[in-house]
């Protein structure tokens, strides 16, 4: 597994489902080896706290310092070339014997010329996740000046307004020669399929949306502690950045005194978002949680809130929802309304009006509440499970092994690996 974030060093859905799909393959006897970008987090943390995290047993992790510093990832920006870690990730794939290597955010860590450079792993299966929109927006997330939804591409004026330089690499034929040394390009929704083939993406390309570890809503369970509330609440949870449309939703509570909201999470909105507020005693901010009470959180609350104002790529917090029996109020951007729609186990909303008709409805009508939440859990537990997503992700790797003609038993992974790999590349290495 390749990708820029990982561990405490990350944040998003990428990194959460990079975490999930590592320990859910070496939980099954998988030997893996993750590689991600010290300096690249270390470029764009900013004020971001490090994530709660404690290594899978047995899964070699490589994190990656370059004596440049934040100029490695400032190169590969540039030039959508690996730089100077080029020399240990082609070393690593040369010498790794690996089965697969298995592409995620790659924007800091290697850029387009990564995907070329898989092809010093020899016979291994090359896969690619798009997780964001990083193939076709230099912002990854189709957010245009940082204030609404990208409609039309105007990339180096949203580049500079973000206060990045702009990338020539993407008016060359970087990136679509790149692509062709991927065996095999994967979305998690059929919204971001529909999207990037709009946008010039071609080829062949596979739907497999995210999963939940088995057990996920146990962590509900699992904690002890205080009763959040005596009062009806809706929950909010994400990074707190303007796209995720959370200063959209506290103004609706002055008209919902009888309902109070939630908002866990951390992020450079923060300020502005406490500030809106102000004069409302039925919001509340939670702060920065771990996934166990994030998920008692969730277990208590009306409905979980997605206002999202971005074209998502998927919704993990949805998932996180519906695991917990959680009904799921989102805006109809995206592949949210893809969700809702395949599981049932919400509503949608575009206005604010809609917004606080479907909070009050699900107040008032108990039933409905749980009717939705019932067919969210059933969703989790059987079309977003832990054992179809590996299943499914197992017959990819084969169906390319047996296109290729390559003798792979995805089933069983014997270690033809040297000793000497499992330690880990850190620093100076």
């Amino acid at each position: 597994m390749i990708t820029t974030f990982y561990g405490a060093q990350s944040f998003g859905g990428d990194a959460a489902y990079v975490d999930r799909l590592v320990r859910a393959l070496a939980r099954r006897g998988h030997e893996i080896e993750v590689v991600h970008c010290a300096d690249a987090f270390r470029a764009v943390r900013g004020d971001a706290p490090l994530m709660p995290f404690e290594p899978p047993p047995g899964v070699v992790i490589h994190r990656l310092e370059s004596p440049f510093g934040v100029l490695s990832p400032l190169w590969t920006h540039q030039t959508g070339r690996v730089g100077p870690k080029g020399r240990l990730i082609g070393g690593l794939l040369e010498r790794g014997r690996f089965d697969v290597v298995h592409l995620h955010n790659v924007s800091l860590v290697g850029g387009p010329h990564l995907l070329t450079l898989t092809s010093r792993a020899g016979n291994a299966v090359r896969l690619m996740t798009a997780h964001e929109y990083w193939l076709v927006c230099p912002m990854h997330v189709l957010w245009k000046l940082n204030r609404r939804p990208c409609d039309t591409p105007t990339c180096v004026r949203c580049t500079v307004h973000g206060r990045r330089p702009p990338q020539l690499w993407r008016y060359r034929p970087m990136l679509k020669s790149a692509l062709e040394h991927l065996d095999a390009l994967i979305f998690p929704s059929r919204y971001s399929i529909e999207t990037h083939a709009r946008l010039g993406i071609e080829g062949a390309k596979i739907h497999l949306p995210y999963f939940l570890p088995d057990g996920w809503a146990s962590l509900a369970s699992d904690v002890v502690m205080e009763q959040w509330s005596d009062r009806p609440y809706l929950l909010a949870v994400g990074r707190m950045v303007g796209l995720k449309g959370f200063q959209d939703l506290i103004p609706l509570m002055a008209q919902m005194p009888e309902l109070d909201l939630r908002i866990a999470g951390a992020g450079p909105e923060e300020g502005r978002l406490r500030r809106l507020a102000d004069g409302l005693p039925n919001v509340r901010f939670e702060g920065l949680l771990d996934s166990r009470r994030v998920a008692a959180l969730m277990a208590g609350a009306t409905a979980l809130a997605v206002p999202s104002l971005s074209w998502e790529t998927f919704g993990y917090v949805v998932l996180e929802a519906f695991a917990v029996g959680t009904p799921v109020i989102a805006r109809r951007r995206g592949a949210l309304p893809e969700l809702i729609g395949e599981s049932g186990g919400g509503l949608v909303f575009e206005s604010g009006t809609e917004f606080v008709e479907a909070a009050r409805r699900l107040t008032a009508d108990r039933q409905l509440r749980d009717e939705l939440g019932r067919r969210g859990q059933e969703a989790a537990a059987t079309v977003w499970s832990e054992s179809r997503h590996i299943s499914r992700y197992l017959a990819i790797i084969d169906g390319v092994a047996r296109r290729r003609g390559l003798p792979l038993d995805v089933s069983s992974q014997p270690d033809r690996r040297d000793e000497r790999l499992r330690e880990p590349l850190l620093a100076g290495e």
